[in-house]
């Protein structure tokens, strides 16, 4: 048992070493607005985005669009969360 355990611990550290990401604040930052767009998308589907494809992809490109789109089309709520994708 003591065996299985420390080969388990072992290749999890090295895969942890392995995996992990060094992100400049920027890149990191680009990387919520994106999930929040996302998140936004389709949340708000119905309400402001009801003539686009459920699976549209979003990406980096798209965060302004969606922004101004729950602007433009959303309640308070999401002229909010849009004018926080735009920071």
């Amino acid at each position: 048992m003591n065996e299985i355990k420390r080969y388990l611990s072992e290749i999890g550290a090295r895969g942890g070493r392995k995996s992990r990401r060094t992100l400049s604040a920027e890149e990191a930052r680009a990387m919520v607005k994106v999930r929040e767009a996302r998140r936004a998308f389709r949340r708000y589907r119905a309400q402001c985005f009801w003539s686009y494809r459920p699976d549209l992809d979003i990406g980096p490109e798209d965060v302004s669009w969606v922004a101004e789109q729950l602007m433009k089309h959303g309640d308070r709520e999401s002229w909010r969360i849009g004018a926080r994708l735009c920071r």
